[in-house]
């Protein structure tokens, strides 16, 4: 056997297969998710006669609902288990996509909706919480990378395929996204192992009366997540901007701002996937402090390269250093949670610091189309830059304190991975 056979084979062996089965299923989700997501309103405009709010609404449910459902899902999976959790969220949001393709009015557009947000937002804390259940601490910020760089082929190749399946027929494209996310419901049920605390007898916990949530939010650990999740407000408001203003922001300066996003979307996706693993093996020996703080700077001048560029290489510029903040910010921040998380609360954990996207996708459009309205998409980035550096120096100095054993948890993952 070649030496490079070798070397890919320990790679592989080097993670849980838990591990793999989420990276698998993380693809099958994320091409879904991009195949429609920049489509949904457009197909919702042609089935209510070409009305502009409505489809808005019924979008921003998602998020809306989203919102509460996160907190209880977290909960629901350091109770009962990370498995039943993922596997019902996941045909939720089957069941949502089925919807949408059958859907004949706006109560059951509505619904679906509503299915969606709940199904996406119970799915995303159980799972993050899953990985730090099983996967060492020093390799964390590594799996977390692998993680997200499998987001990004959809992100990468998600628009194009479905576009061309909308150009071809609008409902297959939520017939395959039902499919797919069946199929990754079924691997989960058949193949995931459980790693809950509460569902492990040599844990020698239980899965009795649950803690409240506003009592488990007053604890220290979860006060600090809380903060952190304040602190990230302004990068997912950037990211909310993306397909609600940015493409305003563009149409000031280029005539096929369209073709624009498009290749600033792929080029994002394409530099991610490319780099990913390998920034996250690179900074895995520097605190989350440290990489956090670089990534808010990058943030923030991507914020300024937004509201200021006024050529494609510019953009494009601005572009690659918003794929660097977002290998450093994602991977990093997870492992922050993970680590200030007591082991019986991780679903929680994860499930506060997920409210910062749904806030953010919620409020995100509305607010910077009001400040868009009101000057423009200039000062609109501007501002975003201005916030991000100041909730980066509040996180950096919260990070700090827990670093130095105020709110610092070092728990163990119950399952060490598979050598």
């Amino acid at each position: 056997m070649s030496a490079k056979k070798i070397n890919l084979l320990s790679f592989f062996r080097s993670y849980d297969g838990a591990v793999w089965l989420q990276f698998t299923g993380t693809i099958l989700s994320s091409l879904t998710m991009f195949m429609i997501r920049p489509f949904l309103v457009l197909y919702l405009h042609d089935q209510m006669n070409g009305s502009v709010l409505l489809p808005i609404l019924i979008v921003g449910l998602q998020p809306l609902f989203g919102i509460f459902a996160g907190i209880g899902g977290g909960s629901l999976s350091d109770r009962y288990g990370r498995k039943p959790v993922m596997v019902a969220s996941l045909l939720l949001q089957t069941l949502s996509f089925a919807g949408y393709a059958l859907a004949d009015g706006i109560i059951l557009f509505a619904a679906a909706s509503i299915l969606n947000g709940i199904g996406s937002a119970l799915f995303q804390p159980a799972a993050s919480a899953q990985i730090s259940d099983i996967v060492l601490p020093e390799q964390r910020a590594e799996v977390y990378a692998l993680l997200h760089m499998a987001l990004n082929f959809g992100a990468a190749f998600g628009p194009a395929l479905g576009l061309m399946l909308f150009s071809w027929n609008v409902h297959i494209v939520f017939w395959i996204a039902a499919l797919l996310l069946a199929a990754y419901s079924g691997l989960l049920w058949l193949r995931l192992k459980e790693s809950a605390p509460s569902r492990l007898p040599r844990s020698g916990q239980t899965n009795g009366a649950a803690v409240p949530w506003l009592t488990a939010a007053k604890q220290p650990e979860n006060r600090m997540i809380i903060w952190l999740t304040l602190c990230y407000l302004p990068v997912g408001f950037l990211y909310a901007q993306v397909d609600s203003t940015l493409p305003f922001q563009l149409q000031t300066y280029f005539d096929n701002y369209k073709a624009v996003l498009a290749t600033m979307l792929t080029f994002n996706g394409v530099t991610v996937i490319l780099l990913q693993l390998w920034v996250a093996k690179v900074t895995s020996r520097f605190t989350a402090r440290r990489m956090l703080s670089i990534a808010y700077l990058l943030f923030a001048a991507v914020a300024l390269g937004y509201g200021f560029a006024p050529t494609l290489v510019l953009l494009l510029t601005a572009e690659f250093i918003f794929s660097v903040g977002e290998m450093l910010h994602g991977p990093h921040a997870q492992k922050a949670v993970a680590e200030m998380a007591t082991a019986d609360q991780r679903g929680y954990a994860f499930a506060i610091y997920g409210m910062g996207p749904q806030v953010s996708r919620a409020l995100g459009p509305l607010l910077g189309g009001i400040v868009l309205d009101l000057w423009n998409g200039t000062a609109l980035f501007v501002l975003i830059a201005f916030f991000t550096l100041i909730m980066g120096r509040i996180q950096s100095r919260l990070l700090r304190n827990a670093a130095s054993g105020k709110h610092h948890s070092t728990s163990t993952p119950v399952n060490p991975p598979v050598a």
